[in-house]
């Protein structure tokens, strides 16, 4: 494993919060991206039993408007039917262009449904889970909702594919641990600790040019 990789795996395991799963939520929250192999985690965990709703939130965004022919929420709401999700389960949001607005914009759509959710399953990539749910806990406008977050069970040597890259990946993580050290006081997140290890690891990444997802 080369230096690089041994970095990006601190930070990949960082992100991940192995949160304990609970079946009684209202609805699995899935967010949207080049990784299909989050929807297939986020139909898997519904048709398992978890929560009365699926939600796919996600436009086109910078990796996928050249890879999808539709919004991301649609592609991944295609992948949940095929798996047999009924579609009277599947809500769509399909406008969001970055975490923030999945937050906006599908509480937006609840509320224009007549929908009262307030527990809810995030499914993510694994290396956004932190950021994720620390975004969610600061911009869902129900301070009361109970949030989980979860993502593909992958190690950092399982996760990187032809899809996803692992320089790719790792310019992603990157950018997401500075994002979670410099979002808190700009609004967008509560604070998470990083510890020293992690930093470390994130700089050590940046002096050899994983940058191109710096905020």
């Amino acid at each position: 494993m080369s230096s690089a990789s041994r970095d990006a795996e601190i930070l990949y395991n960082y992100h991940q919060l192995h949160m304990t799963l609970n079946k009684e939520v209202d609805a699995v929250f899935c967010l949207c991206s080049l990784d299909t192999r989050v929807a297939e985690r986020a139909a898997q965990l519904f048709l398992n039993g978890y929560g009365n709703h699926l939600i796919f939130s996600g436009g086109s965004g910078k990796l996928t408007q050249d890879r999808f022919d539709k919004p991301e929420a649609q592609v991944f709401a295609d992948i949940a039917l095929k798996m047999g999700v009924p579609a009277e389960k599947i809500i769509v949001e399909s406008l969001s262009a970055n975490t923030g607005e999945n937050v906006r914009f599908t509480y937006a759509l609840l509320q224009r449904e007549g929908l009262q959710l307030n527990s809810f399953l995030l499914v993510q990539k694994p290396y956004m889970e932190r950021r994720t749910y620390a975004t969610f806990k600061k911009q869902w406008p129900d301070l009361s909702a109970r949030i989980m977050v979860t993502s593909p069970q992958l190690k950092w040597n399982e996760y990187p594919n032809d899809d996803n890259p692992e320089d790719l990946v790792i310019n992603i993580a990157v950018g997401d641990l500075i994002r979670i050290r410099e979002y808190p006081s700009k609004g967008f997140q509560i604070p998470q600790d990083i510890p020293d290890k992690v930093w470390e690891a994130a700089q050590r990444l940046i002096h050899m040019g994983y940058i191109r997802h710096l905020p």
